[in-house]
């Protein structure tokens, strides 16, 4: 997973309204309701299904650190889908999405401008097209730096250019160097 990707999932997970479940015996039991069988859970989480089975029956209370964090990913990637659909639905319609960043941005600009690109933390409310955007990229599997892109060109529009009230000279905005990115919508 890349930068954005990871934002957005993070993103994804703050519109939950209720926790997912905690324990190994509940996190097994969510699978299995979700995806039928021990078998397809095994198939998923990488063992075996008496494995799956023993941790539904309680029978072993710990799984191994890196089975734990598939099954702790596995049940977050499910959990409370209308949620998260409700939620990118309305932001991509009318609420649109803020990105919180800290990055070096560079610019390509009209003569007499510096282009050399610095860091800036910013935050900028993108509107409502740009959420659509990113989540349809998301959604057909477009690389980091696609998502970057589209991210950057919202930058431009918005923050550097003001909705073309200056900087009408801008041409090319880009994101380098990303300390951090968080999205909410």
């Amino acid at each position: 997973m890349g930068e954005i990707e990871d934002a957005i999932e993070r993103a994804d997970r703050e519109a939950f309204t209720k926790d997912p479940p905690k324990t190994l015996k509940g996190q097994i039991g969510y699978l299995l309701k979700q995806m039928g069988s021990a078998r397809a859970v095994a198939a998923e989480l990488g063992v075996t299904a008496d494995s799956v089975n023993r941790y539904r029956r309680g029978a072993r209370k710990h799984a191994r650190a890196d089975v734990a964090a598939k099954i702790d990913d596995a049940v977050r990637q499910r959990w409370q889908p209308m949620v998260r659909k409700r939620r990118q639905k309305q932001a991509a319609a009318t609420g649109g999405i803020t990105v919180e960043t800290r990055a070096r941005f560079g610019y390509t600009s009209s003569a007499g401008s510096t282009d050399d690109g610095r860091f800036r933390r910013l935050t900028v409310k993108l509107p409502a097209a740009y959420a659509q955007r990113l989540f349809d990229a998301r959604d057909t599997g477009a690389s980091d730096q696609q998502m970057r892109e589209i991210i950057a060109e919202g930058f431009k529009e918005v923050y550097f250019q003001d909705g073309g009230g200056r900087a009408m000279g801008l041409s090319d905005v880009e994101i380098n160097d990303i300390d951090y990115l968080d999205l909410d919508y």
